[in-house]
């Protein structure tokens, strides 16, 4: 599909959110795709039907990549803790009577926050995003299951890449380190994983209009 409305999207949204249960909607792409910005824009829009839980918040630690030798590839699907992600979806899906509590990644000194996302038990929809959520092997081959929906965001290549770059930047790099991360490094690397696995969506955007 091309561009699709965001009244489009929303309403598309709100049908999942219809009383008498909780439904889980993935929003997946690569780096810099806007997959963010369009969950932040969905549960704004449904004003308290909806909560966001970002799948980065189950980056594994710092201490814990440098430990297992991999802080250089932070961002590949293996330096996620997927099993744990997994048993979030699970308690989200069963929807019990207590607020159920989701970490979340802070960019700003780059590890993630244990209980820092509430979900209410009243709210009818999840929306989680995250790059891996059509991913098919080890652990994250269950997570598809796990969702009722799955949208995929493959927006101009050019686009996405600039806007990695400054993300990059505006967290600290230079701008030379950016772009060998984004054009040639992890986020290339982890960028054509992505991009493989657009076929599995419900719903493929190339642009939000």
């Amino acid at each position: 599909m091309a561009g699709v409305r965001f009244d489009e999207l929303v309403d598309r949204a709100r049908r999942l959110a219809a009383p008498g249960g909780r439904r889980l909607l993935g929003i997946a792409g690569a780096p810099g795709s806007g997959k963010s910005t369009l969950a932040r824009r969905l549960v704004d829009a449904l004003d308290g039907r909806a909560a966001l839980v970002g799948m980065d918040g189950f980056h594994l630690a710092q201490r814990e990549l440098e430990r297992l030798g991999i802080a250089d590839r932070k961002g590949a699907p293996d330096t996620f803790d997927a099993a744990g992600y997994l048993d979030l979806l699970g308690r989200l899906r069963a929807r019990g009577p207590d607020v159920v509590y989701a970490p979340e990644f802070r960019r700003e000194i780059e590890e993630p926050v244990a209980c820092a996302v509430p979900v209410p038990p009243d709210v009818p929809l999840v929306v989680t995003e995250g790059n891996y959520l059509l991913v098919r092997h080890d652990r994250w081959g269950r997570v598809r299951a796990a969702l009722d929906e799955v949208w995929f965001l493959r927006v101009d290549e050019d686009l996405r890449v600039a806007r990695l770059i400054d993300r990059h930047v505006r967290h600290g790099r230079s701008e030379a380190e950016a772009r060998e991360r984004v054009l040639r490094g992890t986020d290339h690397v982890n960028a054509q994983v992505v991009n493989a696995t657009g076929s599995a969506a419900d719903l493929v955007i190339t642009d939000v209009l």
